[in-house]
């Protein structure tokens, strides 16, 4: 994607300038990582610094649009998710942001990626089970105007979640 391409919906669409990080910066993005709703307090005495260092720090991470919010992960199996599976997307060329807006409308799609290689996009899919798997790729990912062809591939564990070790 060009420089100055508006991202697929997740940024604000302004070109992303990398901040400098430094080690206390990458313990506290670890730890809140693993635990989102940590107190301040508890963070500053993990990465042992003090309070009002981890204020400031938090601050300036959300405010430099490193940290952009907090959220909740969900257990896919005990939140009646158990199949999950990748779908890669090839689309006619310029078709990506009507694709892309298309997709994020249709049930069940957790994560879509412009990406390049073989295939242009690529969407993770959580489902009750396999007949709704089914349903979300035959009949709305496939259906939507500018899909070309799809591949379907079914996950059958997950090792890792979200930000696992990343700062490592």
């Amino acid at each position: 994607m060009s420089e100055n391409a508006p991202s697929m919906g997740s940024m604000s669409g302004r070109t992303a300038v990398p901040v400098p990080l430094d080690e206390i910066d990458r313990q506290i993005l670890r730890r809140l990582l693993d635990d989102g709703r940590m107190s301040v307090r508890a963070l500053a005495e993990q990465v042992h610094i003090s309070r009002a260092n981890a204020y400031t720090r938090i601050g300036r991470l959300m405010s430099e649009e490193v940290v952009t919010g907090f959220t909740a992960r969900l257990n896919p199996q005990r939140a009646g998710l158990g199949t999950s599976a990748y779908v890669t997307v090839t689309i006619e060329q310029n078709a990506w942001r009507n694709i892309s807006k298309a997709l994020r409308e249709i049930p069940y799609v957790e994560h879509i990626a412009l990406v390049g290689g073989d295939f242009d996009v690529l969407v993770l899919v959580r489902t009750p089970d396999n007949a709704a798997l089914r349903q979300v790729v035959l009949e709305s990912i496939q259906a939507v105007p500018g899909v070309r062809s799809t591949r379907t591939w079914l996950v059958f564990d997950e090792v890792r979640g979200p930000g696992a070790d990343w700062a490592d």
